[in-house]
């Protein structure tokens, strides 16, 4: 019985030994990825042109506005002069049909503005997302030949959060990080590579 009660026992023991063995050969790194993505020269080209383009797309809604800004006055002032108890009938009529065709106009207008400013704003969204899934496919393939040159077994990004907002990587050495290394080598190939417009 005794035999039986030691053999699980050990079997415990050598597992724990050999994963601990396994442990003490792992390469461990650490990265801060929001520094990396902050230190990428292209990072701040795509930001300058993500800018420029929010500001051209400002600019035509601001135009867009003041055209039915002017359409909503002109119809204001329409029904005010449809009002005037001096005006004939006939003429009331007229201001009151003059009115109604200035209405369905603003409304068309209204549409066309808040369709354009949904479709920039998709637009730009969309421009957004593809020039940092085109930043971040450069800077891991970087982050992976690092891996592979420097023989790591693990890398975590310090940079991450858990769902309670607090860091992922708790503690680690100062000499696990290897984050300079790659924002020198992704800006490297940044200034050897032309960039695409």
């Amino acid at each position: 019985m005794k035999l039986n009660a030691i053999l699980p026992l050990l079997a415990v023991s050598v597992i724990s030994s050999t994963v601990s063995l396994q442990a003490a050969d792992l390469k461990v790194g650490t990265l801060d990825m929001k520094a990396i993505f902050d230190g990428y020269t292209k990072t701040k080209d795509a930001e300058a042109k993500i800018n420029e383009a929010r500001t051209q797309a400002k600019k035509e809604l601001d135009e867009r506005l003041d055209v039915f800004n002017k359409a909503q006055e002109e119809a204001r002032k329409l029904n005010d002069e449809a009002s005037k108890p001096e005006l004939s009938e006939k003429a009331k009529a007229e201001k009151a049909k003059a009115l109604n065709e200035k209405l369905q106009a603003l409304g068309t207008l209204q549409r066309e503005v808040q369709e354009f400013q949904q479709t920039r704003e998709r637009q730009l969204s969309e421009q957004s997302v593809r020039s940092r899934n085109a930043l971040l496919e450069d800077i891991n393939k970087v982050i992976s030949d690092k891996v592979k040159s420097g023989g790591y077994d693990l890398v975590i990004d310090k940079s991450g959060q858990s769902l309670n907002a607090v860091g992922v990587l708790v503690y680690a050495k100062d000499s696990f990080d290897f984050t300079a290394e790659v924002i020198t080598e992704i800006n490297k190939s940044a200034k050897s590579t032309p960039s695409k417009k």
